[in-house]
C-alpha cells in the first residue's frame, strides 16, 4: 500500500462479514450488516501537544480493533476497500488469547 496517514490517523481493513446465519440461512450482501472490527493497516506518527511534543499513537499496525458504526471514512486505495479513521474513533484493542493446553 502506498499510502501514509497523517497525524493521528489510522488505516483499517474491516473484518469480513459472516456469510451464513447461525441457522445456516446464507445473507445476501445487501442485508449483511458491516462488522465493526477490522485490523490497523497504517498508522500516523502521532498528534502533538499545546508544547509541540509528539504524542505517539496507542495502536499499531497489526492490531485488531473495535470501532463506532459510524466512524471513519470509507476509500478505496488500490483497489481495496478500507477505513481512514481518527485514534479518537476507535474504541478499543481486541486482545488475542492464546489457549495453553496442560498435559494431565
Amino acid at each position: 500500500m502506498k499510502f501514509r496517514p497523517l497525524h493521528d490517523r489510522v488505516v483499517i481493513r474491516r473484518a469480513e462479514g459472516d456469510i451464513k446465519s447461525k441457522g445456516g440461512i446464507i445473507i445476501p450482501d445487501n442485508a449483511k450488516e458491516k462488522p465493526q472490527e477490522g485490523e490497523v493497516i497504517a498508522v500516523g506518527p502521532g498528534s502533538r501537544d499545546e508544547s509541540g511534543k509528539l504524542i505517539p499513537l496507542d495502536v499499531k499496525a497489526g492490531d485488531t480493533v473495535l470501532f463506532g458504526k459510524w466512524s471513519g471514512t470509507e476509500v478505496k486505495i488500490d483497489g481495496e476497500d478500507l477505513l481512514i479513521m481518527k485514534e479518537a474513533d476507535v474504541m478499543g484493542i481486541v486482545e488475542k488469547t492464546v489457549a495453553v493446553s496442560k498435559a494431565a
